[in-house]
């Protein structure tokens, strides 16, 4: 935990956690989410970019380090995914934060297509990062439409 890279993989501690740590990086996401959503969405989206690219070298080091490829305490794909998720609520409720982490989490536990095709074929950092990604904009986008359709 003193490599500030390895703390930044682990999701700040959260991936440590021993049962679910996908989840508990999951919940430990929100809190600085609710830090991003004070930016302006331009300014939003430039964090939300760069954590992916810091992300996709801090995965792969820390992986690297620990000697398996996407350990179980890297979270900080959770985080992304997660703030990819969030971007899409329509109303800034507890009850829409609660959808979007429990999409994002079975999307992100169930991989379906083209989640698990990315999750088995892509490696590296890049691998780790990407099925999480690709799991947010997909819950980003069932959000965005329940709440269209709700909210109509």
């Amino acid at each position: 935990m003193s490599n500030p890279w390895h703390l930044l993989a682990t999701g700040f501690g959260s991936g440590l956690f021993p049962w679910m740590p996908g989840t508990a990086g999951s919940l430990a996401a929100i809190p600085f989410w609710y830090l991003l959503e004070l930016l302006p969405q331009d300014l939003y989206s430039l964090v939300l970019l760069v954590g992916i690219s810091i992300g996709v070298y801090l995965c792969h080091r820390t992986a690297k380090d620990m000697g398996v490829h996407d350990h179980g305490s890297i979270v900080w794909d959770e985080f992304i995914g997660m703030w990819i998720t969030l971007m899409a609520i329509p109303v800034h409720s507890w009850q829409w934060v609660l959808a979007g982490f429990l999409v994002f989490r079975v999307l992100d536990i169930w991989k379906p297509w083209p989640i698990r095709w990315f999750d088995r074929n892509v490696h590296g950092g890049m691998g780790i990062m990407v099925d999480d990604i690709i799991a947010g904009v997909i819950s980003a986008g069932i959000l965005f439409a329940a709440g269209h359709y709700w909210l109509v």
